[in-house]
């Protein structure tokens, strides 16, 4: 690291950042992007942090958060670089001498990896009680250049996510929500701009917690996501004194009635986020660091590299209605057909008096499974079948008719003014309180420790709102805040004890899809959707938020499904991990024969697919697209999974990031007695994809077998 007088640099081969010391003391993150570029420009920076408290507002009012009062009196202390294994690691101190605040800013790096990584921590050594609204994790202007021209080529993405259709990823220029003012006005910088804000207990109920910004000429792109498993966060992208700036929150007062006090001497971090950067690649390239930094900072597992098959009742299948008598010729057939773990989905609890509102003790059935052993017959029977058995769970919720609603104490739930909070016929547990805890750590040692379950579908079906005030004092979205930091630590703890456990993050499918589940649990629910052909977009789209060995999709072939759609459902799985379902013992030999074929195929590719990192040849998928891709690649090996839907022509073409010049050899992998046919052009490295019938899917490997020409 290198320090003068006006500005300081840290950083590494793949990223370098610089730093501005005005001469008040104030530090601003000026650039971020490789070594060796002279793009830098202080024009339009920001402060490191942006903080609101009663109090302590913002200099320039409206939407947006930044230009804060705080944030502007905020001066340069003192700055560290250390190491922490592979990690680099930049601490910033600074204070404001008014209040008291300090605000110490930590940025982590990968080596060799162009991500950062950004949290902040207050601390009150004033004399005076600081009442928080608002604190950045990580704030920073000069996206683009001053140049009226780098604005004008600024596409905004985001995802929409929304239940039964997640992941689907937006394109907009940014002047069109921070359009040009003109050349006579004064004061450019707008009121407002493009902002999302995530609400409530489901982090991605709406959009995605992630975003970017990309040049459209250049391929110059940066991708965000706030690490945070509540819906408590905000991004804001816009406009400010003629260049981009990016300022990535946790709750806000504004957003989410989050307040926090920050008494003299008390602390307070915001949720990490992180920020990954592509120089030229587009977004595919700053979603392939992204990808690869998951890997890094997530929890390790052996789950992450083994990527076992699952078979789930529920999807197109049980739909939460199991029993012994349907469950056991499906373990038979699910094994038969190479699955390697057999999950019990909802209902195993249900003895007919309205689950829904009865859940919290997670009680087997004794009407559905009848006998002397009682749902132990089942789970010796997937053992004796070589399979792993999982079980579903809610955890979270207690239902208002359950006896546990009666033994767990007022203050083990989510209250608002001093009433439990009630959303479609179910409380809330605040994971703070020791007998919330309690109970749930006795459920899951009693179904993993003593039932022998090694799998656990946690899911999560209420948004009971804005949080819990269950302290005197307490906003409800500081409560909330302290839930979801509470639910991590109780995951980190049932994997401490039960580390081959394997736990699924699903809630109401993709509804929380955030990487501060994801960096601890092994797979994520990508999805409801029972139409094969509308999860095609789904799945295509799922590694832009989750690695690919930890996204579950599911494969649900049904007796009355053609062939081709056999084919197009197991297809959809094969770059992710398959969740196989659906009707299995209907089908006939041949269908069955194409499922038994489309997991033989993943056993003999899932090795490179933990390694491998995405790309999508037409773009991100459009959600009515007639065409679909999803591109994984390794060093040597590319493995594409094309989709036609009714609406598409027998014919496309296609572009892979391979360079132009050399020779591959292209196969197709599954399904090997299908029409279908791909030729490669080693002039263009375009692939052009023949699929005869509609809808139907095909998965190809592309392996180079000469390098292009220097």
């Amino acid at each position: 690291m290198e320090t003068e007088q006006r500005n300081f640099r840290w950083g590494h081969e793949a990223l370098y950042l610089e730093f501005d010391l005005g001469d008040d003391g104030s530090a601003r993150l000026t650039y971020l992007g490789l070594p060796g570029e002279t793009a830098k420009d202080p024009r339009g920076s920001l402060p490191l942090v942006e903080v609101t408290a009663t109090g302590h507002g913002r200099n320039w009012s409206g939407s947006r958060l930044v230009q804060t009062g705080l944030g502007e009196r905020l001066r340069h202390r003192s700055h560290r670089a250390t190491r922490e294994g592979d990690w680099h690691v930049l601490t910033v101190e600074l204070h404001d001498p008014d209040t008291g605040l300090v605000a110490e800013v930590t940025y982590r790096s990968p080596d060799g990896l162009a991500v950062l990584r950004s949290e902040v921590t207050l601390r009150n050594e004033g004399r005076d009680t600081l009442h928080l609204e608002s604190v950045s994790s990580f704030a920073m202007g000069c996206l683009t250049t001053p140049d009226p021209a780098d604005l004008d080529a600024a596409d905004l993405l985001w995802a929409d996510n929304d239940w039964l259709a997640e992941c689907r990823w937006q394109r907009r220029p940014l002047r069109l929500t921070t359009p040009d003012h003109g050349g006579r006005v004064h004061h450019a910088n707008g009121r407002s701009g493009f902002a999302l804000t995530g609400q409530g207990t489901w982090s991605s109920c709406g959009h995605l917690p992630m975003g970017g910004l990309t040049d459209r000429r250049t391929g110059r792109t940066w991708v965000w996501q706030v690490e945070h498993n509540g819906g408590g966060w905000r991004w804001e992208c816009a406009e400010r004194d003629r260049t981009a700036y990016l300022a990535l929150f946790g709750p806000t007062d504004s957003h989410h009635g989050w307040r926090q006090p920050l008494e003299p001497g008390a602390t307070f971090r915001t949720v990490p986020v992180a920020l990954s950067f592509s120089p030229d690649g587009g977004p595919d390239g700053a979603f392939a660091a992204l990808t690869r930094y998951r890997r890094v900072q997530r929890r390790p597992h052996p789950d992450h590299q083994g990527l076992p098959v699952i078979f789930n009742d529920y999807m197109n299948c049980l739909m939460g209605e199991p029993t012994t008598d349907k469950l056991l010729p499906l373990i038979d057939a699910a094994a038969d057909a190479g699955a390697e773990y057999f999950v019990i989905d909802a209902g195993w609890y249900d003895d007919g008096d309205g689950w829904w509102t009865t859940v919290g003790a997670w009680e087997p059935s004794a009407s559905r499974f009848p006998g002397e052993k009682g749902i132990h017959e089942v789970l010796d029977r997937i053992r004796e079948r070589g399979m792993v058995p999982g079980l579903w769970l809610e955890p979270e919720v207690i239902g208002v008719r359950s006896p546990m609603a009666k033994s767990l104490p007022d203050e083990a739930f989510f209250r608002r003014d001093g009433v439990r909070v009630t959303e479609s016929g179910r409380y809330h547990l605040d994971l703070r309180h020791p007998a919330a805890r309690a109970h749930l750590d006795q459920v899951v040692d009693r179904l993993v420790g003593e039932w022998g379950v090694g799998y656990l579908k946690l899911d999560h079906n209420i948004d009971p709102g804005s949080g819990t005030s269950a302290h005197p004092g307490e906003s409800a979205g500081a409560g909330l805040l302290g839930h979801n930091r509470a639910h991590l630590d109780w995951l980190d703890g049932i994997l401490d004890r039960y580390p081959h456990l394997v736990v699924e993050n699903c809630a109401s499918g993709g509804m929380r899809w955030d990487d501060a589940m994801l960096s601890r649990l092994q797979l994520q629910s990508t999805s409801d959707q029972q139409n094969l052909e509308r999860y095609a977009p789904i799945a295509a789209s799922a590694p832009t938020a989750v690695t690919p060995e930890q996204g579950a999709v599911w494969a649900y072939p049904q007796p009355d499904d053609s062939l081709d759609e056999v084919a197009f459902t197991m297809a959809s799985a094969l770059l992710g991990r398959i969740h196989l379902s659906g009707g299995l013992l209907e089908l006939g030999p041949e269908a069955r024969a194409l499922v038994h074929e489309a997991v033989a195929v993943y056993k003999a590719i899932r090795a490179d697919l933990p390694q491998a990192v995405p790309s999508w040849p037409f773009g991100l998928p459009a959600w009515d697209d007639p065409w679909i891709a999803l591109a994984l690649h390794t060093p040597t090996t590319t493995y594409l999974t094309v989709w036609r839907r009714p609406d598409g022509a027998a014919t496309t073409t296609l572009r892979l990031p391979e360079p132009a010049g050399g020779a591959a050899r292209v196969e197709v992998l599954y399904p090997a007695a299908r029409p279908a046919a791909a030729v490669w052009n080693p002039d263009t490295a375009d692939l052009t994809v023949t699929l005869p019938t509609a809808p139907s899917a095909a998965l190809f490997r592309i392996t180079r077998t000469e390098p292009a020409a220097p």
